[in-house]
């Protein structure tokens, strides 16, 4: 059953209060009041929408009962019934009591039917808009709540803690020192071999750091010419390239009060070194084509694949630059110099491309695993996940085992001191020429019977030899399968 809305008529006069019920009484719960103090009473007791209420009553007037409510019951609509219009009245009942409308006697009943449907529909759309509003603020409070814990997850996700390593690796306090750099705001110079991070170190910086809510950029210099390099840091005018038909903004720009990092700083020609060391010193540029200067107000991270302090004693780097730029240097070791991060790595580059490419996987075999660790990486990182992106390309089952490394890894020769790399250097080094050959052989046989998952029969069907022939040699090398191997059946 639907409620109908509640008004309060207010009159001292009984015929006009029974005129006044009569006429709403049909789309209305209506109360009555003779006088203030019954009307007060009323309000207190019952949930009302509206107030008719007469001017000129004994005692309080109607602007003086109506001003009171306002201040009590401020959502309550205040309509005024009187015979009286002087202007006085009518002023000073608008400022005071905040009447929302004024009916003058003599009222017709669709007049006062009209007005009270109009106060209940400006009473509801208050309430509804006092909800929203404290919803608003709810949401609001949760939608910052929420915002403040996705920008902890960010930093999280993007900062220190992405950078994968073991417990006793040699990037622990590497990433101890760039964690103490993050918080000041000064240049850090990133050095490493290619494929070791450099990128993503810089990135963990920026997400510690200050700057953190602001963007981060990066662009690698390796490589590019002159000319677009300027249009991307620098940005440019419409017209100062061929094809440019619009204004570039330049990062620089982008990065504003943001983060910066400029890999690859070791291939930049002289002229790009002069424009560099204007921005790392003034904090100006100019955008191509234009004669207005900016100012930078940007952090900057720059990464070199060389050493720079190597370069500027060559004279192939601008020592002014080079000392404006390192103002702290990170150095990245080579993946070779962490072997006890590679499963780590491994794994997570596994799941990642396992998600990415839709097949299901458990990870890597303790064979598997003594192989990738024993390899010396020398494209670090991309090598490493090009390696097991290729593994999860050609696995059949959940578990991805040796057989399916690549050849030139699986003849590294397992050794607790790393990978074996004799065998790369054979033809240039020393030794006879059946020391050699027999070295070479050796890592033949260890990889293929690897990826054949040590099945003689196959191996030496492959390799042209009889079983006894294979056998033969396996015991002249002493090369067996690793502990924990699984071998296949044999044919």
């Amino acid at each position: 059953m639907t409620t109908l809305p509640t008004l309060l008529l207010v009159d001292d006069e009984p015929h006009s209060l029974a005129a006044m019920r009569m006429a709403l009484e049909d789309a209305f719960d209506c109360l009555e009041a003779p006088g203030a103090e019954e009307a007060w009473r009323l309000m207190e007791e019952n949930d009302v929408q509206a107030v008719f209420c007469d001017q000129r009553m004994p005692g309080r007037t109607g602007v003086e009962l109506l001003t009171a409510m306002r201040e009590r019951w401020p959502e309550t609509v205040r309509i005024i019934i009187t015979g009286y219009t002087e202007t006085s009245d009518m002023i000073g009942a608008i400022n005071d009591a905040g009447i929302y409308q004024f009916i003058a006697k003599p009222w017709h009943p669709d007049q006062l039917l009209m007005a009270a449907r109009n106060a209940a529909r400006l009473f509801q759309l208050t309430r509804d808009h006092e909800r929203m509003s404290i919803e608003m603020r709810y949401l609001a409070r949760s939608a910052d709540s929420k915002l403040d814990k996705r920008r902890q997850a960010l930093r999280e996700g993007l900062g220190f803690q992405s950078v994968l390593r073991g417990p006793s690796s040699p990037l622990n306090a590497v990433v101890a020192a760039a964690r103490q750099y993050a918080s000041f705001d000064v240049p850090v110079l990133i050095q490493g071999e290619a494929g070791t991070g450099k990128a993503a170190m810089a990135r963990a910086i920026h997400y510690a750091s200050l700057r953190s809510d602001r963007p981060f950029f990066d662009l690698d210099c390796t490589g590019m010419p002159d000319d677009l390099l300027e249009a991307q840091l620098f940005g440019a005018k419409r017209g100062a390239l061929p094809g440019l038909v619009t204004t570039k903004v330049g990062l620089l720009q982008k990065a504003e009060r943001g983060t910066l990092f400029l890999s690859g700083v070791d291939s930049l020609s002289p002229r790009m070194q002069l424009a560099l060391l204007r921005v790392a010193t003034e904090r100006s540029f100019q955008p191509l084509g234009s004669h207005e200067t900016l100012t930078a107000g940007m952090r900057l991270l720059v990464g070199s694949h060389r050493d720079l302090r190597a370069l500027v004693a060559e004279g192939a780097f601008r020592a002014d630059l080079y000392f404006a730029l390192a103002v702290t240097e990170v150095a990245l070791p080579p993946l070779r110099a962490r072997p006890g991060d590679i499963a780590l790595l491994a794994g997570n580059l596994l799941m990642e491309a396992a998600a990415a490419h839709g097949k299901s996987v458990h990870g890597f075999s303790d064979e598997a695993l003594a192989f990738l660790e024993n390899y010396d990486w020398p494209g670090n990182l991309r090598e490493l996940s090009n390696e097991v992106t290729r593994m999860l390309i050609f696995a059949q089952g959940k578990v991805l085992g040796p057989e399916l490394i690549s050849r030139h890894i699986l003849q590294a020769q397992p050794a607790e001191d790393g990978a074996d790399r004799s065998a790369d250097r054979v033809l240039e080094g020393s030794g006879t020429l059946k020391d050699r050959v027999e070295l070479i052989e050796m890592r033949i046989l260890r990889e293929t019977l690897t990826r054949l998952r040590w099945n003689k029969s196959r191996a030496a069907a492959e390799l042209g030899l009889s079983r006894v022939g294979l056998r033969a040699k396996l015991d002249r090398y002493g090369v067996k399968p690793p502990k924990g191997a699984v071998v296949a059946e044999e044919d």
